[in-house]
């Protein structure tokens, strides 16, 4: 499903060039669920950004679904990201002026997929998330794990072949970050979803297929008996 071949990023520091990383490789297969273990500031989130489209690599290739993102135009990026991909982030980032279910609507009216299937899994997924009942109330009214169910469900809804997850639980308490995991790990394995996800929580271990962090600018593999 994720193909990354040779990868480097390179961001420019004044008169200096800092090297997040190069030559980076990696493949993830169809509802795998590969977990990017490291410190702040290793990478992962970059990572992230160039496996959906967000930025693109100063060398290397993205292929994700066989579509290579390195060769389309930031609005071709943009279609693709829209329609192929799901995400799940630290701060939540719903629309504080929208209504929980318009929240979960919004994917689909920007896809087009505004029909009744598609209606009725948005409130699937709200009784699925534990939030039935809920669907007016606007995110202010929410507790932080509540709006980071809302998140999960909102990623799900178009039913993306991935979903990438970018310090899901840095902004809640280790309760109710383990239940997060425990939502997102149902969720996505139900749907038979690929996901990846950045974290430095060593909580996800159990819940990953795969372990990757980085090592010198390079990713490896390690397991979880590793970090033990």
């Amino acid at each position: 499903m994720i193909r990354l071949r040779q990868l480097k990023r390179v961001y420019q520091e004044g008169d200096a060039e800092h090297v997040v990383f190069a030559d980076v490789d990696l493949e993830v297969a169809a509802g795998e669920i590969v977990v990017l273990l490291g410190r702040s500031g290793s990478g992962k989130s970059t990572l992230l950004n160039l496996i959906s489209g967000i930025d693109v690599p100063d060398a290397g290739t993205v292929e994700v679904d066989a579509t290579d993102l390195t060769r389309l135009s930031e609005r071709e990026r943009t279609m693709f990201r829209r329609q192929h991909v799901g995400f799940v982030f630290q701060f939540f980032n719903l629309i504080p002026t929208l209504s929980v279910v318009e929240n979960l609507l919004l994917p689909l009216e920007l896809n087009d997929k505004t029909t009744s299937r598609f209606t009725e899994r948005a409130r699937r997924l709200l009784r699925d998330v534990g939030l039935e009942g809920r669907e007016h109330a606007y995110p202010d009214r929410l507790s932080g794990g509540e709006q980071q169910r809302v998140a999960v469900a909102r990623a799900l809804v178009h039913e993306p072949k991935i979903v990438l997850a970018d310090e899901p639980t840095g902004n809640l308490d280790k309760e109710t970050g383990l239940e997060i995991l425990g939502l997102l790990d149902e969720q996505v394995r139900s749907a038979g979803t690929t996901m990846v996800m950045a974290t430095h929580s060593r909580e996800v271990i159990g819940m990953a297929d795969r372990i990757v962090t980085f090592s010198a600018g390079k990713l490896v593999t390690i397991s979880g008996e590793d970090l033990l």
